[in-house]
């Protein structure tokens, strides 16, 4: 199987160089793009995330990230969001004054339940695991992964839920539907098992290209009612 390509969406929020590298790493071909055509042309696309929502929703509605997402996922390509990529996969967030997010997922964006612990979190958590995933298949339980962040997901749909952390109180940390993953923290900065998430992702978009469908479950994924 030749190595998936996955595309970077580069609209000017997201730590992508990093990300870039990890992937590479792992076998896959990366390419930071902002052009339609290219993104079209990916076998998986990750949609990184550092700042705040509104402004992020902003740039990516700005570039028609938005409208090729949905297109893309639609046509049954992998999706991963990372940290606030995840937060927009939502449909909205209460972050400054509110927004709306992508509506992949039903859900909201809420702060974090800390119970008096400093915001935002910095540092390694340990995430558990809540069901099998195809990017996590490789993973122990628990697996711990390097967040930064004072937000997270409240998905509607509990069986999204993949994996959940403690900082003060729960949260969600890893979310899929489908052809659609999300990762509250950041995998190129986590580790050998940041890595392993990666690769998990890379398998997936490599299967997705060859006309398969991962573990059985994977599938085009349409916009939460």
């Amino acid at each position: 199987m030749a190595a998936p390509r996955i595309a970077l969406l580069d609209y000017g929020m997201g730590n992508l160089r990093s990300i870039e590298k990890a992937i590479e790493r792992v076998g896959a071909q990366a390419d930071r793009t902002y052009h339609p055509e290219r993104v079209r042309a990916a076998d998986g696309l990750v949609l990184p995330g550092v700042g705040a929502f509104p402004k992020a929703m902003s740039e990516v509605r700005a570039r028609g990230f938005d409208r090729l997402l949905s297109e893309r996922l639609a046509a049954g390509v992998p999706v991963l969001g990372i940290c606030l990529g995840m937060q927009l996969l939502f449909e909205r967030s209460s972050e400054l004054g509110g927004g709306e997010g992508l509506g992949v997922l039903a859900g909201e964006v809420r702060p974090l339940e800390a119970g008096g612990l400093k915001v935002p979190q910095i540092g390694w958590n340990a995430v558990g695991w809540r069901r099998p995933s195809a990017i996590t298949a490789q993973l122990p339980q628990p697996c711990a992964f390097y967040h930064v962040h004072s937000f997270a997901p409240a998905p509607a749909d509990p069986e999204a839920i993949v994996g959940i952390a403690t900082y003060g109180a729960e949260f969600v940390s890893v979310v899929a539907r489908e052809n659609v993953f999300g990762v509250q923290f950041h995998p190129e900065k986590s580790g050998p098992d940041g890595l392993a998430l990666l690769a998990g992702f890379a398998r997936v978009c490599g299967r997705a290209a060859a006309g398969a469908r991962g573990d059985g479950r994977l599938g085009a994924v349409a916009p939460a009612a």
